[in-house]
């Protein structure tokens, strides 16, 4: 039986936390530890955490802002279990979350390991179509909701978990933020141990409440793309640049409106056809036409906001004042 560790960098968010605390203590397997790092925050957790200090084996800390990959650091410093699982703030997770990790660890041992996001039945509609477009087959997120993955499994943070040998022998996240975890998983599957996707080790990932605030994201991450690609060159790979691909076609179907009507209307109807079949994916998964409209929006934002992300890192860089050495 495995005693584990669970990680969550704090930015402002003891609603969050709340929410994140109140699912883990519905957890059918009791032995972990919650360690919660506020990170220079000015609206604290603090209270919330201590709400909870007879229902789960938390621990609190505050420090300076340093962002969340030097703050998960902090928290695998100050961890005792023998994996060191780390969650974004604003995930649910499910109550048969650790025993399907233990399961699996017991059966298939692991050094690092992962698994999807899902949407809730309590999500609001946006949140649920932003959800839909951040893991359907129809987009390039695709591969993080299924059980099936392109290439080698990378795991991510928002659900994420690695042995204590793996922490000890990298010494954790080296770059805070813009792209920070995919620069761990990197170096740990370089480092020669293996990854693992648990399927059924899926949280509920709220992410963002506005389209305006997932465009941020998505052009974030776009840029973090490419920040990663210049400390490990290669690990660009084809299906991180189709929206950048994506981006590249919507500008060449609209110069067609100048020079080709005919042009022009196929363009039309191949787009036409493809967020079609988006809203009726959507609505069938989702059993909302509320979520299928929304879909195609965050569907868009999900292609477009990402490859203008590449776009802007290539021709101005500015992720290197995020990249800085523990």
């Amino acid at each position: 039986m495995h005693y584990y560790s669970v990680i969550v960098p704090v930015y402002n968010r003891p609603d969050e936390v709340k929410e994140l605390l109140d699912s883990l203590v519905q957890q059918t397997y009791k032995n972990f530890e919650v360690i919660l790092v506020e990170d220079g925050s000015t609206k604290t957790c603090k209270s919330v955490a201590d709400s909870f200090s007879d229902t789960l084996r938390v621990r609190y800390y505050f420090k300076e802002n340093s962002g969340q990959g030097f703050s998960r650091n902090f928290g695998f410093d100050k961890a005792v279990g023998d994996y060191l699982i780390v969650f974004d703030s604003d995930c649910i997770v499910p109550p048969h979350y650790f025993d399907a990790v233990n399961r699996f660890l017991e059966k298939q041992p692991a050094d690092a390991f992962g698994g999807p996001d899902k949407t809730h039945t309590s999500f609001s509609s946006l949140q649920k179509a932003i959800s839909y477009s951040m893991t359907s087959v129809l987009t390039t997120g695709g591969i993080r909701g299924n059980k099936k993955h392109v290439g080698t499994f990378h795991p991510r943070s928002f659900n994420m978990g690695i042995s204590r040998k793996v922490y000890d022998t990298t010494g954790g996240y080296k770059i805070t933020r813009m792209g920070e975890d995919i620069e761990f998983s990197i170096r740990i599957l370089q480092s020669g141990f293996k990854a693992s996707l648990i399927p059924e080790a899926y949280v509920y990932h709220k992410r963002r409440t506005s389209l305006s605030q997932f465009y941020k994201q998505l052009h974030f991450f776009g840029r973090a793309r490419v920040n990663v690609n210049r400390f490990w060159p290669g690990e660009m790979k084809l299906i991180h640049l189709l929206p950048l691909f994506f981006v590249l076609i919507i500008y060449g179907w609209f110069s067609t409106l100048f020079y080709s009507q005919s042009l022009f209307k196929l363009g039309a109807f191949v787009l036409m056809f493809y967020y079609l079949a988006i809203f009726l994916h959507s609505v069938v998964k989702n059993k909302s036409l509320r979520v299928g409209v929304l879909s195609i929006v965050t569907s868009f934002i999900q292609l477009y906001a990402y490859g203008m992300g590449i776009v802007a890192e290539v021709i101005r860089p500015r992720g290197n004042q995020f990249f800085a050495q523990k």
